[in-house]
């Protein structure tokens, strides 16, 4: 036997090695992860990432997915709106992933809405937003506009006696649109314009004190005021303590927070938060049998009994369960088959309701109004009797009223109504 002769065994060894390696790579499914890991929205983002992994890690004990272990793909957009772009069309493109679950900011949606659109991708978006969109490639597990903030303000108005409306917001799309259909829905209650101040800051905004006055001095005309939050991210953390160190207190301007949550609140000082409101679909304080269950595996995964549990992460939980449901339901990965498969999919919430994907790709949700408590908790102090159906265009703007989105029947995401015309992205 010659020297090359000795090779050839190990060749073929290293060969069939490869080759399993191979093998086994491309029988994992791929999910995508999207979420910023530094930056000004790692406050609130750092945990969905953790929240994908854990419901990959429970996925995988059950044997997987069509008998494929999952596997995920984690990337880090910083905070960068472009970036998310350039992130997604790597998870999508290089990585080849089935799914991806990303994204807080509407800027960040925003970005990524053509690369998923074009490269006919699926994209979970976990995060209450201002409506307006409906993407054949998007699932907007997150609260519409009359799931959170229509009946924020609503609760405001009718159970506090509200009559003049600070409207403060991170200067972004999600605030501003937002802010565009709540000032709209308060003129249509009477709310004069002299009633309404609108603010707007950037990302990261640190210098609260001449805003902070503001406020005060607006609220000091005689009427009831309330401050409905649109600010994002860790600009949070210094808006309430100037509300504190300028003693505005709940009684006086109670704040109501579209965007602050037990993630938010976990590691601050609570003091000066402590009887202003958020509204969001779940709570971590809902004494439902499955929320302890959901908060008890999230603390096993992270080694972590003091970690918090809130809404995107529920909604994280809900569209991670409901993907998977499609999948095998439509018995492959395929991405228009899985689309075809999600309108009807339902998955438990958390707070002991059913959760049910609609033609227009949103979901049926409870609305809550939560009380912030001093230990970063919440006490629910209203809630809606039943469940609301997310509407991804306003009834309260003019020109979106007439819009539709139905991805069943219509196969067209903003369908209008009057003129019988698609005009976006249809589904053929």
């Amino acid at each position: 036997m010659n020297k090359h002769s000795k090779l050839i065994p190990v060749l073929t060894l290293v060969a069939s090695m490869v080759s399993a390696t191979l093998a086994q790579a491309a029988d994992t499914i791929k999910v995508g992860v999207l979420h910023s890991l530094s930056g000004t929205m790692a406050i609130s983002e750092t945990t969905l990432k953790d929240t994908v992994l854990m419901m990959i890690d429970e996925q995988n004990k059950k044997g997987g997915v069509l008998g494929k272990k999952l596997e995920a793909v984690v990337v880090d957009p910083a905070s960068n709106w472009p970036l998310f772009a350039e992130k997604a069309e790597q998870l999508l493109v290089k990585d080849k992933v089935a799914v991806t679950f990303g994204c807080w900011t509407s800027v960040s949606r925003k970005s990524v809405l053509p690369v998923f659109e074009k490269n006919n991708g699926i994209l979970f978006y976990p995060v209450q937003y201002e409506g307006e969109e409906s993407s054949k490639n998007v699932f907007y597990t997150g609260a519409a506009p009359n799931q959170q903030a229509i009946p924020a303000v609503d609760y405001l108005m009718k159970e506090v006696g509200v009559k003049r409306w600070v409207l403060a917001g991170t200067d972004y799309v999600y605030p501003r649109t937002t802010n565009k259909i709540l000032e709209a829905y308060l003129k249509s209650k009477g709310v004069a314009q002299a009633d309404i101040m609108i603010n707007y800051t950037p990302f990261g905004h640190s210098d609260w004190q001449g805003i902070v006055s503001d406020i005060k001095k607006f609220g000091s005309a005689g009427k009831k005021t309330a401050v409905v939050s649109t600010i994002n991210g860790d600009a949070n953390v210094p808006f309430y303590k100037e509300l504190g160190n300028q003693k505005i207190s709940a009684e006086d301007i109670p704040v109501v927070a579209f965007s602050v949550g037990e993630e938010e609140l976990a590691g601050i000082d609570t003091k000066p938060l402590v009887g202003h409101l958020a509204a969001w679909n779940y709570f971590q304080s809902v004494n439902a049998p499955i929320n302890k269950e959901w908060i008890a595996k999230w603390q096993a995964f992270t080694k972590n009994p003091k970690r918090t549990f809130n809404d995107p992460m529920e909604a994280t939980v809900i569209g991670f369960q409901m993907w998977v449901k499609a999948v095998e339901k439509a018995k492959t990965t395929d991405t228009t088959k899985v689309i075809d498969a999600m309108p009807g999919i339902e998955a438990p919430n958390l707070t002991g309701g059913v959760a049910k994907m609609l033609p227009n790709h949103h979901l049926t949700k409870p609305v809550l109004i939560g009380e912030v408590r001093a230990d970063g908790q919440f006490n629910v102090v209203w809630k809606t009797p039943g469940l609301v159906a997310g509407d991804a265009w306003t009834d309260y703007l003019p020109e979106s009223k007439v819009i539709e989105a139905d991805w069943v029947k219509l196969k067209c995401g903003n369908y209008n109504t009057v003129t019988k015309v698609c005009s976006g992205q249809n589904y053929k």
